[in-house]
């Protein structure tokens, strides 16, 4: 190849290099800026195929899909003066380029460090202005929606970038406070249950005495009633044994006295001395019983 053909390659080649670096593309994701000798000269480049300037102009690209930061966790007072430690984050984007770069230097840390301190800030602000029991749960919501309009305002204004959402992931005492809260808790728990366990001892006392009144008075019952039942069955005997005694009184002198027999000698080993011609003996001595 001679001279002229090297030099016709090199200048197509040099030309195709300078059509390439002229041209840029933006992802549908980001959207851009473009300087010139450091100067902004263009903002807000839309996605898709864009030319420069080679050489003299420069694109920047940013992501304007929503972005999370995790915000370290710091300590608040609440109104009560009681320290909370709080971990918290923000859900973000970018609203405004043009104004996002001016603000920030198109610097995505120095844009987190931004909405950090104002969100910090904001944080201590409405802790400051509860008690515990209203940012842990009574006004939680509130507070978050409150804080979020509130750090979204000052930072459309002062930095292009809408906040979507901040929201408080944990929040719990600091060690020594933590152990303090749990043996007040605990001791209050304790205190209740003593309470229930002396309401519940009360309680059975005057049941076991309301039980025992009523056994008292069901065996009083039951046993005055058995003693009528005796007595009338003892009344009834007695007709029976007159009616009997009178209708035939060999018969029921015989009876009576087998059964005195019977009850007398029940034992082999009973022993009585008796004077053979005594009336318990004359059935014995008598099948007629004649003395």
């Amino acid at each position: 190849m001679g001279p002229k053909g090297v030099v016709g390659l090199a200048g197509a080649l040099i030309v195709v290099l300078l059509v390439l670096s002229s041209v840029y593309i933006i992802p549908e994701t980001h959207r851009g800026v473009m300087l010139r000798f450091g100067e902004l000269v263009e903002t807000d480049i839309e996605a898709g195929l864009h030319f420069k300037v080679p050489v003299i102009d420069q694109v920047r690209e940013f992501d304007i899909r929503v972005l999370t930061m995790d915000l370290p966790s710091r300590q608040y007072l609440t109104v009560e003066k009681k320290p909370l430690d709080v971990d918290s984050y923000i859900a973000w984007k970018i609203r405004d380029v043009d104004q996002f770069y001016r603000a920030t230097g198109g610097d995505e840390f120095r844009a987190q460090s931004l909405l950090s301190s104002r969100v910090d800030n904001g944080l201590r602000d409405e802790f400051g202005v509860r008690t515990m029991v209203e940012v842990v749960s009574g006004q939680r919501d509130e507070l978050m929606h409150t804080l979020r309009d509130r750090v979204n305002q000052t930072a459309q204004n002062e930095f292009g970038i809408e906040v979507l959402d901040i929201r408080v992931k944990a929040i719990e005492f600091p060690g020594q406070v933590s152990e303090n809260v749990f043996r007040r808790m605990a001791t209050e728990r304790e205190k209740l249950a003593q309470e229930f366990r002396s309401r519940g001892r009360e309680l059975a006392e005057g049941i076991r005495a309301d039980a025992d009144r009523q056994r008292t008075v069901v065996l009083a019952t039951a046993f005055a009633q058995s003693e009528e039942t005796r007595g009338e069955g003892d009344g009834e005997a007695a007709r029976i044994y007159s009616e009997a005694y009178g209708s035939d009184p060999d018969f029921y002198s015989f009876y009576r006295s087998l059964e005195a027999y019977r009850k007398t000698f029940a034992s082999k080993d009973d022993i009585m001395v008796i004077d053979s011609e005594s009336a318990f003996m004359k059935f014995l001595n008598d099948p007629q019983g004649a003395r």
